[in-house]
Order: structure tokens, then C-alpha cells, then sequence
């Protein structure tokens, strides 16, 4: 699993990071020039890039580059909402049937930039060419529970799914990273054609990628005359280049940065709390941990304020053990461990663990675990388990840590409470770092996703965090927040979790 790093963006299907989320989150430094939305210009928007291995194909999408792009070119039939649910976009509305097999999706009036509209075949298309057996798509495993050949174009407008089991949660499979919606046929991507507010003009891969407004958006034309990708991949680069005017807005900048540039007349900030949660993995199969006393204690040692002020410089939340704080069917009233030093040296002397050493697996593959484990081990000294921490090959990490060791760094953003549990805590779940492997917990989930009921669901939901939070194997110790600059005169930057529609939205962006 890949968690979100810095080049890289977590899609539902990477391991993937948000906000005790209004969907807004702080903005700080001057006072905006442009509260009021005005027409025209060009924004320039800084971001890392993969050089001549970019794309445009939205299936394709892997970097926050090029999801960023394909926002801006292309739909989705839903996308997460600033509480990670699932929310309306070209589809207008969805219905199941009693059995939650079958999904009716009505779509919208929207029009392709070629003006041709789009059709329920162009869905079945965009989701055949996602399913392809023969393809590694980011969002075959969120869309692999739809019964394709039994699915079905009603008319124009309305596409009937078939299920391969009731699924109350489908709707987040239609917001899945990288699920857009291409004319049906598309191969091609040098001149993308898609429905997003912005159209395709120029792309040099790995320099930039000029785009324009359409002013036949089905939710009304950007502000922005046009949008421009620009390519910087040192953080310090996309500051300066913000600092020295050469861009309006510089992707995913540093706590350090932030903080440095709070009080600049030529760098507003604006911070999306929650965007990626930060921990350390348990493995529950194996020694030492397979001890639930010695889990708790691991719990009770971490020292979660410190850990936020020292590895995210404050830029962040404190974590309770639980994915997804502020998300749809968190359970905010579990509450909040605190350190308990005393306790965890009890807890160690019973498990017959006074001595041992562990083995804390990290990288740099993701911003800040090196630096959080090295932290972590500091706070564990003295309670009667040592931490040594291991330093192992970020190329290889994510797959290295999902099966060897017992204790290994995490990182992830935003996606459904839901589909994180699928994906990581399910007897059968492919990245289950944890090994966390119930059959009580799995039939707990069952319920939950051929629940109808909201209410009743989110019960079930609380239900399996507070199962997860008395013995589950993630410490998860902070919540950080994703940090943009933009020039002063930038107005309607929204600082919704990366991951969701509004994280890097620039057609409800202008220039003052």
C-alpha cells in the first residue's frame, strides 16, 4: 500500500489520507485581496511532478499532479464530500433496489468538450476500460464488485448496475480514485476530451500543461480564463517561485515553510486539517504483539501532543487509534488515550516483556516517519521495552512492511471509514498491515454494508472502531494538516482534505 507522500497521491486503492471536517479548514498570513469572485486571468499552480512519465489519462493518475489535472479535465460520477462521503457529481442521483444488487444512476445534463453528451454507454465504457482484466487501473479494486455484463445502459441518461453482492456503500466505489468518466472508445490522450471545467490546450510532460475554461461546464464556467500546471519538485522551489511571483499557487508545502512565511505580505496559507493520518502498525499475527497487554502498552507510551508538535511542527491533530477523525461514522465518543507511563510499565512486566528489544520498520517513503519513530523511541525509554529504530528501502517499504517485521511506520489519507476498513482490516483484506483478522469483526462489517438504515449503520461502524480501539494493531498518534500557498490576490481556495472534490479545485478559484 502506498501511503500518501510527496509525490505520490493516495487514491481508494493505494493506502491511502480530514478535517473535523466542515470541509474548511485555517488560512493564515495577509488578508486576501480578492474576497470578491471575479472573472479572468490565468492561474499558475506549482506542483512535483514525474517527469516524462506524467499523464493525462485519468486512469491512469498516480501523482497529485496528475490528480490534480484530471479534476480539472474530467468528472467522476460521485467524489467525497469535506466528511469523506460520497456526494452527487455527474451522476444526479442514485437508487438501489430492496436487495442492493441493483443501482440505478440517473446522469446529469453534461456535455463532453467536444459537445457530444454524456451517456450511459460512455459509463459502461469508462468502467469495461477501468475493469480490464489485461490493465492495472488504480480503480479496478473499488469498482471489481460491479457484475459488468449484467449491468446495463437503461437510455441516454440512466445506467443500471448489477452487483456481485448487496453493497449499501456503492456510491464510494463511484467516487474511487481515477473513476472518471471518458468518451467511450478513448484510447488517446495526447488531446484529452473530457467534461471537467477546464479543457485541454498544451501538455509538455514533466513542464507544464495549459488548459482553458469551458464555458459549458454542467455546473457553471470556472472564473479562471486559464489554469496552468507548472512542474517544481523541490518544496523550496515552489515557495520561491511563489515568492518571486512566478505562480499563483504552490502545492504541498512544509510545517517549516508555513510557519516561517505566517506573517508574509506575498504568501497566504491555508491549511486542511486531518489530511493525512500519521501511526505505527501492530502486527497481530506474530510476537510480540500478538500480546494484547504489550499493545496496550504501546498505546499508553505514546506521548501523541509531543509527536504532533515535534514531527508535524504543530501542523496537526492528535490521533485516538482510529482512522478517519472527522469522516462519516467516526466515533468521536470514544475517549482520548493520554500517556499513562506507570500503567504501560504494568502492562509490560505482565506480558513477561521487561527487556525486549523491538524493531520499529520505517522509511523515507513517506514525509515525517523516520523522524516520528526516532521520536517514538525516545518516549518508550525508561517504561522497560526498547525501540530500535530500521531505516529500510523506500522503494520497496510498503511491501516489505505488509508482511515482515512487527512494528513498522504508517501513513495514509483520506478515503470512506468504510472503504478503509475493506481494505485494511478484513480477514481477506490484500493490504491488512496489521493482520488484524476477526470473523466476528468481518460479519460486523457484512451488516454494516446491507444496512440501509444511516443510523443503524453508523452504529455498526462504531461498533467495529470500538472493537478496533480496545485491541486493534494501529497507533495512530496525529492527524496532519496538508498546507498550500497562494498568492494574497488568490481567492476561493477551499482547504478540503487532499483525496476529496475540493482539495486543488481551481474552477471555484480567481484572481483578484
Amino acid at each position: 500500500m502506498h501511503p500518501l507522500n510527496r509525490r505520490g497521491f493516495l487514491g481508494l486503492t493505494a493506502g491511502l489520507s480530514i478535517a473535523a471536517l466542515t470541509g474548511c479548514g485555517t488560512a493564515s498570513g495577509p488578508a486576501s485581496t480578492a474576497s470578491t469572485p471575479r472573472d479572468g486571468g490565468r492561474l499558475r499552480a506549482a506542483f512535483a511532478g514525474g517527469g516524462a512519465k506524467e499523464v493525462l489519462d485519468p486512469h491512469l493518475a498516480n501523482l497529485f499532479v496528475e490528480a490534480a489535472r484530471s479534476k480539472a479535465l474530467y468528472d467522476k460520477l460521485a467524489d467525497l464530500g469535506p466528511d469523506v462521503s460520497a456526494q452527487p457529481r455527474l451522476a444526479e442521483k442514485w437508487e438501489p433496489d430492496a436487495t442492493l444488487t441493483h443501482w440505478r444512476i440517473t446522469l446529469r445534463q453534461a456535455a463532453f468538450h467536444n459537445g457530444q453528451p454524456v451517456r450511459a454507454d460512455d459509463v459502461l465504457a469508462s468502467y469495461a476500460r477501468i475493469l480490464d482484466p489485461g490493465r492495472a487501473f488504480r480503480a479496478k479494486s473499488s469498482l471489481a464488485l460491479i457484475d459488468l455484463p449484467n449491468s446495463r445502459a437503461v437510455d441516454d441518461r440512466t445506467v443500471e448496475f448489477a452487483l456481485k453482492r448487496p453493497f449499501v456503500e456503492f456510491p464510494n466505489a463511484l467516487a474511487a480514485f481515477g473513476a472518471y468518466i471518458v468518451p467511450a472508445g478513448t484510447e488517446d490522450f495526447t488531446k484529452p476530451v473530457g467534461s471537467g471545467p477546464f479543457s485541454f490546450v498544451s501538455f509538455e510532460p514533466g513542464k507544464s500543461v495549459l488548459l482553458k475554461r469551458y464555458a459549458e461546464y454542467w455546473e457553471g464556467a470556472p472564473h479562471l480564463d486559464e489554469l496552468e500546471f507548472v512542474i517544481a519538485n523541490e518544496e523550496s522551489a515552489r515557495a520561491n517561485a511563489l515568492l518571486g511571483g512566478q505562480v499563483e499557487y504552490a502545492h504541498d508545502l512544509t510545517p517549516t515553510t508555513a510557519r516561517s512565511h505566517a506573517a508574509s505580505d506575498r504568501m497566504a496559507i491555508h491549511r486542511a486539517p486531518n489530511s493525512a493520518v500519521q501511526a505505527f502498525a501492530m502486527k497481530l499475527d506474530r510476537p510480540p504483539f500478538d500480546n494484547s497487554d504489550l499493545r496496550e502498552a504501546l498505546f499508553l507510551l505514546a506521548d501523541r501532543p509531543q509527536l504532533v508538535e515535534s514531527v508535524l511542527a504543530g501542523s496537526g491533530q492528535v490521533g485516538n487509534d482510529l482512522f478517519g477523525k472527522g469522516y462519516q461514522h467516526y466515533a468521536d465518543d470514544i475517549p482520548q488515550r493520554t500517556r499513562d507511563l506507570d500503567k504501560a510499565k504494568f502492562l509490560i512486566r505482565r506480558a513477561g516483556a521487561e527487556g525486549l528489544t523491538v524493531k520499529l520498520d520505517t522509511s523515507t517513503a513517506a514525509a515525517g516517519m523516520v523522524e516520528a519513530a526516532t521520536v517514538f523511541a525516545d518516549q518508550v525509554k525508561g517504561s522497560g521495552l526498547t525501540i530500535e529504530v530500521v531505516t529500510g528501502n523506500k522503494d520497496s517499504y510498503w511491501a516489505d512492511t505488509l508482511k515482515n517485521g512487527s512494528l513498522s511506520s504508517f501513513r495514509s489519507g483520506a478515503m470512506p471509514i468504510e472503504t478503509h476498513i475493506a481494505q485494511r482490516l478484513l480477514t481477506g483484506s490484500g493490504t491488512n498491515v496489521t493482520k488484524w483478522a476477526r470473523p466476528e469483526f468481518d460479519a460486523l462489517y457484512d451488516k454494516a454494508v446491507s444496512t440501509v438504515d444511516a443510523a443503524e449503520r453508523g452504529a455498526v461502524y462504531r461498533e467495529m472502531q470500538r472493537s478496533l480501539h480496545t485491541e486493534g494493531g494501529y497507533l495512530m498518534w496525529g492527524f496532519a494538516d496538508w498546507i498550500v500557498g497562494a498568492a494574497p490576490r488568490v481567492g476561493g481556495i477551499s482547504t478540503a482534505p487532499a483525496n476529496t472534490l475540493d482539495w486543488a479545485r481551481f474552477d471555484k478559484v480567481w484572481l483578484g
